[in-house]
């Protein structure tokens, strides 16, 4: 399997995106999944070729009606668990 490409996305793809990929890229390698992970905004993913999104709630709509990615909600950036389980449920279901 080729390494997954995934986009992490905030409203300005800086600030929290950033975080949201630290947190996401430490999920990802306690489950053994190889992945590049990138940031970027609303606009960026939706042209960009990745294999999944993850995102906050607010801005998943947006994307989820202009892109057939899977789009992941994630409710908090920090919260590592919720970080862990559903690149869990998502990418190895």
């Amino acid at each position: 399997m080729s390494k997954l490409k995934i986009m992490t996305v905030c409203g300005f793809g800086l600030g929290s995106s950033m975080v949201l990929k630290m947190n996401l890229e430490a999920a990802l390698k306690d489950l053994d999944i190889e992945a590049d992970v990138t940031t970027g905004d609303v606009s960026s993913a939706t042209g960009s070729d990745s294999d999944y999104i993850f995102t906050s709630n607010e801005l998943a709509g947006n994307l989820k009606a202009s892109t057939s990615t899977p789009v992941v909600v994630i409710n908090s950036f920090v919260d590592k668990n919720e970080i862990k389980e559903k690149a869990q449920a998502e990418i190895k279901a």
